[in-house]
């Protein structure tokens, strides 16, 4: 198989995550005889500089003709002084509406080995999580209409939705729930929205063409609550794009580092995907050799199976992390109140060592 795939390193630490990930990439074609042509891309930050906007046409154009896009970060405090409208995270708003990708899938897994990095008692979290939230991702609040009184002591935001952006949200949220646990909760706000109610609307009609599936519903002030108290009672989470924010955030410390969570956002197969990590730039550590790169290498992971069709590929870059992490190697953020111990052990590694020894197990 032969394909392009659009790179974003993007600011901060995104270059050095990003680095990594491609090395795994490139493992995964001489094993399994594929070849990857890569593209790069800037945005973000660094288009800023360089172009005076965080995403050009033809930067963008680039990630519409390649077959999926793999992104590290993009932001930072250098550019918390420029003007709204160019700020570096409207490069993350520009690629979304200009790829079409309108779910965002999170996987929230607590991997078993980085279980004391985990903030919740053991009775609650068990051997471990596995959730997935389905975030809606081009519509909502986000991109309705909005704006400010003359004298600017007013300002408004609206949460506005069709019929058929919410289908598409829960149908993939009913087809990933029947490969899984077969449990949908639809988190809403749906005893004050009108929005919310039209998402519970449309899931009940949807909830129809899949039966084997349960469906329930929470709002989202209680389903916040319940991801702290109770997260082993969720499978697959469908909801709007900021509860979806909201909540994938609130999950990404309940599994112990946001250095180890992956995404992937897709729309509807005829374009490409675009998959990140969903940590931030963190400047402070960029460049030092000191991220955790297994986030953007399990996006890869992500990005050869649902755009390029690659299961077993896939499979073996996850299994090649839980090797890793089963050897007792941690990156500092992982390390948690065992680093110490971690660092005594001679385990205590930076980004380019985690990301070879994740191509050396590949490579066995």
């Amino acid at each position: 198989m032969e394909k392009t795939i659009a790179l974003i390193p993007g600011d901060g630490i995104g270059p050095d995550v990003v680095a990594e990930a491609v090395k795994v990439l490139d493992a995964v074609a001489k094993k399994y005889g594929h070849k990857w042509n890569y593209r790069d891309v800037i945005a973000g930050g660094a288009a800023i500089d360089k172009f005076g906007k965080p995403l050009p046409q033809e930067q963008l154009d680039i990630c519409l003709s390649s077959d999926a896009t793999l992104l590290g970060a993009v932001g930072g405090p250098k550019w918390d002084n420029v003007a709204p409208e160019i700020r570096p995270e409207k490069a993350l708003l520009g690629l979304r509406g200009g790829m079409k990708v309108f779910a965002n899938l999170r996987p929230a897994v607590m991997w078993p080995q980085l279980k004391d990095a985990c903030p919740l008692k053991d009775e609650i979290v068990g051997n471990g999580l596995d959730i997935l939230v389905v975030r809606e991702l081009t519509g909502g609040i986000y991109f309705g209409e909005r704006g400010t009184s003359a004298d600017g002591k007013t300002a408004w935001d609206t949460e506005k939705y069709s019929w058929e952006e919410i289908e598409r949200i829960v149908r993939l949220g009913f087809q990933f729930a029947q490969k899984r646990q077969k449990h949908l909760t639809v988190v809403d706000k749906a005893n004050i929205l009108n929005s919310s109610r039209l998402w519970r609307k449309v899931a009940e009609e949807v909830h129809k063409e899949y039966s084997d599936v349960t469906l329930d519903f929470l709002y989202i002030d209680n389903a916040s609550m319940q991801l702290v108290r109770n997260p082993r009672q969720f499978d697959v989470i469908a909801t709007s794009n900021m509860f979806g924010d909201i909540l994938t955030d609130e999950a990404s410390q309940i599994t112990g580092s946001i250095g180890m969570l992956a995404s992937a956002s897709l729309g509807d197969g005829t374009g490409p995907g675009l998959y990140e990590p969903i940590h931030g730039t963190a400047p402070d550590i960029a460049g030092k050799d000191l991220a955790n790169p297994l986030a953007t290498i399990l996006s890869a992971a992500m990005l050869l199976r649902y755009s390029f069709k690659l299961e077993t590929e896939a499979k073996a870059i996850e299994d090649a992390v839980n090797a890793v992490l089963n050897a007792g190697w941690r990156t500092g953020d992982i390390a948690g109140s065992k680093l110490a111990e971690v660092k005594a052990q001679g385990k205590l590694v930076g980004t380019k060592k985690m990301g070879e020894l994740v191509v050396e197990e590949l490579n066995k």
